[in-house]
């Protein structure tokens, strides 16, 4: 996994003497996931999901194009095999998300939830995950590992949905944790800034993988 975010990353990297680059390796992960959704998408298209401007996304698609992952026409743009094959890893990794209400462990006005599967070694306290997502504008991000169907904090035994069974069982019956497991929610005062914390939050934490 460490080489599929190391592609990632290239595309939102900086070409000297460019300008700042206003999107990053997350804005990646999600144009992916809009490809496999939709099998082809417009610029247009891409701004409104992503909250980028038209330059942005121009850029954006231009460097995709040059790491081999898509292809592009005045009809839209779609996946080359290399770009499935990134994107099919990704997917293994994280398969799963969704949005959830405000609740013991998710405190934004939008909370959005992403399973990441069998990466519990790679989770320390879970503040580095909290503060990549303060770093994409999120209120923060909670991290939770699942085991014994159980959701701990890492390094406890504490299962701090004990008491939410409501929560627990719309994490379980959607995202079908196993264990081993780890759920990242990302909460924010808006639901794409929840939403993108929590996918930086995961592909940060599979990264070193």
């Amino acid at each position: 996994m460490h080489q599929v975010i190391q592609i990632l990353s290239k595309v939102a990297e900086r070409y000297a003497p460019s300008r700042l680059l206003s999107f990053d390796v997350v804005h990646v992960f999600m144009t992916m996931q809009l490809l496999e959704d939709k099998k082809r998408i417009s610029r247009i298209f891409l701004m409104k999901e992503l909250d980028l401007g038209e330059g942005s996304v121009k850029t954006l698609v231009k460097h995709m194009k040059m790491a081999g992952l898509v292809e592009n026409s005045n009809a839209g743009m779609w996946f080359t095999n290399r770009g499935k094959t990134v994107y099919t890893k990704l997917h293994n990794a994280i398969p799963s998300e969704m949005p959830i209400a405000k609740c013991s462990v998710a405190l934004g006005k939008f909370n959005y939830v992403v399973l990441v599967k069998d990466i519990d070694g790679n989770v320390k306290s879970g503040i580095e995950q909290r503060d990549v997502a303060i770093k994409s504008g999120a209120l923060g991000a909670t991290t939770l590992i699942f085991r014994n169907d159980r959701f701990l904090i890492p390094g406890t035994q504490e299962d701090v949905l004990k008491n939410n069974p409501m929560i627990h069982s719309l994490i379980v019956d959607n995202l079908k944790p196993e264990d081993h497991d780890v759920v990242i929610i990302g909460s924010a005062s808006d639901k794409k800034t929840a939403e993108k914390a929590a996918k930086s939050a995961a592909l940060f934490t599979i990264q070193s993988q």
